[in-house]
């Protein structure tokens, strides 16, 4: 899937395991609005949900909304 900033996006699955908080957004929408390096050998993107609350995921983790 390519991925574009401005794009919106759904979280549909979460690769890894991660804190209750982030886990409350899986299903729901956002929009991305930059990409991060992470771990060396993948990029991240970072969504941003309209409670104004940004975090990361691996690409895989999303779909198109």
């Amino acid at each position: 899937m390519g991925l574009e900033i401005g794009q919106k996006v759904k979280v549909s699955r979460l690769r890894d395991r991660v804190s209750k908080e982030v886990a409350g957004y899986l299903g729901k929408s956002g929009i991305i609005s930059e990409f991060k390096m992470v771990d060396g050998s993948g990029i991240g993107v970072v969504v941003e949900f309209e409670d104004k609350y940004a975090t990361w995921f691996f690409e895989d983790e999303l779909t198109s909304a």
